[in-house]
């Protein structure tokens, strides 16, 4: 397989790529609502950061469960392991955004590193323990049509 069609495959069908591109979607939301609940709005940042994380964390819960990782897993299953691992990212970024606004720093600054610390977890997590697939049998597949002895089979066991 040539380079580029490496490269094309793992776009189409990485989920790294596609958890990356829900994430940014996710990121925008948060960020977005954030700035628009803290200064639009004037709610207190540590009201406001929770809020915004809460929110883009359903649209990241819902797009990364259908389109990237195509989980056949039963929703409310997934839900509460999300909802667990939720529970510790918005303690992690409350405390992360809050500490570097407390140096006189942007929130905006804080949030970015929290998503960052974030990420990596976040990946590993949904893909072996939130989403995981279930795993593949490693059997022959007969698809020969009805009726009709597949190799190695014969017609009149």
């Amino acid at each position: 397989m040539s380079l580029v069609r490496r490269i094309q495959h793992f776009v189409r069908n990485g989920h790294l790529v596609k958890f990356l591109a829900v994430g940014a979607a996710s990121f925008a939301i948060d960020l977005g609502l954030l700035a628009l609940l803290h200064e639009g709005a004037g709610v207190d940042l540590w009201i406001a950061t929770p809020i915004a994380f809460l929110s883009s964390l359903v649209f990241n819960f819902l797009v990364q469960r259908k389109f990237t990782f195509q989980s056949d897993e039963r929703a409310h299953v997934s839900f509460l392991k999300y909802g667990a691992l939720v529970v510790f990212n918005v303690v992690a970024t409350d405390v992360i955004v809050n500490m570097i606004a407390g140096t006189g720093q942007s929130y905006a600054i804080g949030k970015v590193i929290a998503t960052v610390a974030t990420t990596g977890w976040n990946f590993l997590l949904y893909k072996h323990w939130i989403f995981k697939s279930a795993p593949v049998a490693d059997e022959h597949v007969d698809v020969t049509a009805v009726g009709t002895p597949s190799a190695g089979h014969r017609g009149d066991e």
